[in-house]
């Protein structure tokens, strides 16, 4: 394999790996401040339970999801030199500030909320875990600030000296409408996550009669929660994709597997794209849904890809040479279906979760705590297609219209070289993946009520009269 190639293999890996345990600490974060509000509120030991049960699994998440952060960054600078050049003065600023402000707010607060059990106020204590939870969320927020300027540039000038991108705003970088598009749906999707991590090992504890009441409490939470969030995910999704028509219409055409231009509204439920032909395919097609879901009057025509194809190489000829447009359709396709389908099978799951824990009915269906148990891989599976749609649907830009990904690679680097580095970072990720899942079903094997023989015995005073 090439050095492009091996490159945009090692940026996938990094990319899909971080964003398992980056939506999963973010979801998990927000959970634990609502549980442990709950007991500031109800005076309830057993949400306090719950926070620190499912406060270890957060831990757990959150330190993996920083050393994956790390090998990311690492990456990048590493494969991707020419792209920091270009993109040094914008890309730089939204993550200094990420690091500067929102990861030392969430790094310092949970410290303070790991080691200060009992030793302040409970009120307190569960403002430490807001204060992590909004963190995460902030660094979120600049993340997708840079993110978002590689799907829809704005305020930048070109310096023609230097050919580099320059920032003439940073509150304009913040106005990019592709960012309040794109934050709430990862923010709300982090939520869905985490909420369903919970639904989904409570219902495989309660299968196994493990700690009854916690676990119902746990999952009736996570429920509420994952149902709040998958609809507004998907509402928001919605919103997202009714601006990808415009922003970025070879996506969108490659995500309804449109070819020609569409001009009868309906909407492609299945289709086998032949790429080779540029053709669709077989294809089962639902007449008017298009129109009615991005809620137009029944006469727009969407463009196909074969047009826009000779559209943008003709928009392009002569400043960049790009011989083809087109983007991986079929991952496209079906990555928007297992994120839309996912993110309603999520919904519906919270609402018969709900509506069987009314009467406990649920503690003697086994097959549907089994079926509600496999649901903590649900999220994972979405989040991961809408990324998938998200980058490779960007293709051939690094910074859409402005700078491609041929032209980001680092010179200096060779395909051994790369090499070397996917096998390390596969291993490093497979490695940290094992011991987090471990790590992770060792704390619910435990449970709520484990106590440490170790930590009892530290507990008596060795210079207390009772022990000479």
């Amino acid at each position: 394999m090439d050095i492009l190639t091996l490159a945009r293999i090692q940026f996938g890996m990094t990319t899909v790996f971080h964003f398992l345990f980056v939506p999963l600490s973010i979801g998990l974060g927000l959970a634990v401040a609502i549980m442990e509000t709950l007991y500031v509120i109800k005076k309830d030991e057993i949400y306090k339970d719950m926070t620190k049960f499912w406060g270890k699994i957060f831990l757990l998440s959150f330190a993996v999801g920083v050393v994956t952060g790390i090998i990311q960054e690492f990456q990048f600078g590493m494969n991707w030199s020419e792209y920091s050049r270009f993109m040094g003065d914008i890309f730089g600023a939204p993550l200094a500030v990420e690091a500067l402000l929102a990861f030392f707010l969430e790094s310092t607060f949970i410290g303070l909320w790991a080691f200060t059990w009992d030793k302040v106020k409970p009120r307190t204590h569960a403002i430490f875990m807001w204060l992590v939870a909004i963190g995460s969320a902030l660094s979120a927020l600049w993340i997708l600030a840079a993110n978002s300027f590689m799907q829809h540039p704005v305020s930048y000038t070109i310096n023609p000296e230097t050919n580099r991108a320059e920032m003439d705003s940073f509150f304009g970088l913040l106005q990019n409408p592709q960012l309040w598009l794109e934050f709430p749906h990862v923010i709300l999707g982090a939520f869905t996550t985490g909420a369903f991590v919970i639904v989904g090992i409570s219902a495989m504890n309660l299968r196994k009669k493990r700690n009854i009441e916690f676990n119902r409490k746990s999952m009736k939470l996570g429920a509420i929660l994952g149902t709040i969030f998958a609809i507004a995910t998907m509402g928001v999704g919605h919103q997202q994709m009714i601006a990808l028509a415009t922003d970025q219409p070879m996506k969108f055409a490659a995500m309804e597997a449109m070819y020609d231009d569409l001009e009868d509204g309906s909407w492609t439920a299945v289709a086998f794209p032949d790429t080779e032909n540029k053709d669709a395919g077989f294809e089962i097609k639902v007449p008017k849904l298009m129109s009615l879901l991005m809620g137009d009057d029944g006469n727009t025509t969407y463009k196909g890809m074969n047009t826009l194809d000779k559209e943008l190489v003709e928009k392009y000829k002569g400043e960049h040479d790009i011989a083809s447009f087109y983007v991986p359709v079929k991952t496209l396709f079906w990555s928007f279906r297992f994120m839309a389908g996912f993110g309603s099978v999520m919904a519906i799951v919270g609402l018969l979760v709900l509506f069987f824990l009314r009467n406990d009915k649920i503690m003697n269906m086994g097959w549907a705590l089994f079926g509600t148990s496999l649901m903590a891989l649900a999220p994972f599976i979405a989040n991961t297609s809408g990324w998938l749609i998200t980058e490779l649907g960007r293709f051939p830009w690094t910074v859409y219209g402005l700078f491609t990904i041929a032209d980001s690679v680092s010179p200096n680097v060779t395909a051994n070289q790369l090499l070397f580095s996917n096998i390390v970072y596969f291993l490093l990720f497979a490695l940290m993946g094992t011991v987090l899942v471990k790590m992770i079903l060792r704390e619910n094997k435990k449970g709520p009520y484990y106590v440490d023989p170790d930590a009892a015995n530290n507990e008596i005073d060795p210079l207390a009269k009772e022990e000479f």
